[in-house]
């Protein structure tokens, strides 16, 4: 029988992609982007922020406060590369959220579950039109070039089945036509370079809609969804040993400590019920990926939490930026 061993949250926002000499061009984005999205539902622009919350994180939005920053955020990164390497698994599971890079707004599916052989990337951010500290980040995501990966197409479609059994109605995707106009994206690409460490492991592909409305799951939905997942696996008579990697989050781009530590604080079985009560407002924009979070929550509370690492990073003097969170679920 398959076997859920292992669950992770992981973060995979580009300041963890780039140097940190090159947070400022983040920082830029943050300044010129009319609709940053806070906790309450409400879209700013770094103007109305600036008015409404003043400049009080100057000094942490500093270079040097970027390197130790960034060093602790690597050191996250290498504890959950060496969690996935020590627990040997078979498959690795990701839940993250597709940005248009293989769904369009034509189609885009609340969930949906890819079955096919293989995967492949995008490779948009590493055109030739792009600036260099991006063509890093592309590399970072997989999406400099086209990149392929093994899938675990046997699991997944026992994993479509099993939801459809479960009153989930699950998209499903087989193949990926022609990855330069339409493939794979960041949240799948980051975890694969950054925590596979070179080794070959098939990926099963969960494509949440977290950013674009009005199809988008609510949390106490998401949680629902992760437990189902779990039964699904577990009841596969597929003798594998799996993981399940949370991708994305938390808080951005205005960081939300007291909303990030909610999370982290409620990812145990224990706690979950707390992270039905987020409101949809609090989900929009890059702070939607919290659902990708919520899901795998679900899909491994089975297993104890050990251990959650979290750094806000922000990069602007009005608090702009990102919630970076780690997270490890295994046995103990």
């Amino acid at each position: 029988m398959a076997e859920i061993v292992l669950g992770i949250g992981c973060s995979h926002s580009p300041l963890l992609a780039i140097d940190w000499s090159e947070w400022q061009r983040r920082a830029e984005a943050d300044m010129a982007n009319p609709a940053l999205n806070l906790s309450d539902g409400r879209f700013v622009t770094y103007d109305e922020l600036v008015a409404e919350v003043g400049e009080g994180w100057a000094a942490v939005a500093a270079s040097e406060q970027f390197a130790a920053s960034a060093a602790r955020c690597q050191a996250g990164l290498d504890q959950l590369a060496d969690e996935l390497a020590e627990a040997q698994v078979d498959v690795v599971v990701v839940i993250g959220d597709d940005q248009g890079e293989l769904f369009a707004l034509s189609n885009t599916p609340m969930i949906s579950i890819y079955y096919g052989d293989e995967i492949a990337t995008n490779d948009v951010w590493g055109r030739p039109d792009k600036p260099t500290w991006m063509k890093e980040m592309a590399k970072g995501y997989m999406m400099d070039k086209v990149h392929r990966m093994p899938a675990a197409p046997d699991l997944a479609r026992q994993l479509i089945a099993g939801l459809v059994r479960r009153h989930v109605d699950v998209g499903a995707s087989s193949h990926v036509d022609n990855p330069v106009k339409a493939g794979f994206g960041h949240a799948f690409g980051f975890v694969a370079d950054r925590l596979f460490r070179d080794r070959t492991i098939p990926m099963l592909p969960v494509l949440l809609n977290t950013y674009f409305p009005p199809n988008v799951m609510t949390s106490a939905r998401a949680l629902e969804v992760g437990r189902s997942i779990c039964s699904a696996i577990e009841e596969s008579p597929l003798d594998l040993r799996v993981a399940v990697v949370a991708s994305g989050g938390l808080s951005h781009f205005v960081v939300d400590e007291e909303l990030d530590r909610k999370v982290l604080e409620s990812l145990g079985r224990e706690a979950q019920e707390r992270l039905t009560t987020i409101a949809p407002g609090a989900l929009n924009s890059g702070s939607s990926e919290i659902l990708n979070w919520i899901m795998t929550a679900g899909a491994v509370a089975h297993l104890p939490l050990a251990w959650t690492e979290y750094e806000p990073v922000r990069r602007t003097a009005a608090g702009t930026g990102c919630g970076v969170g780690f997270a490890c679920w295994r046995k103990e």
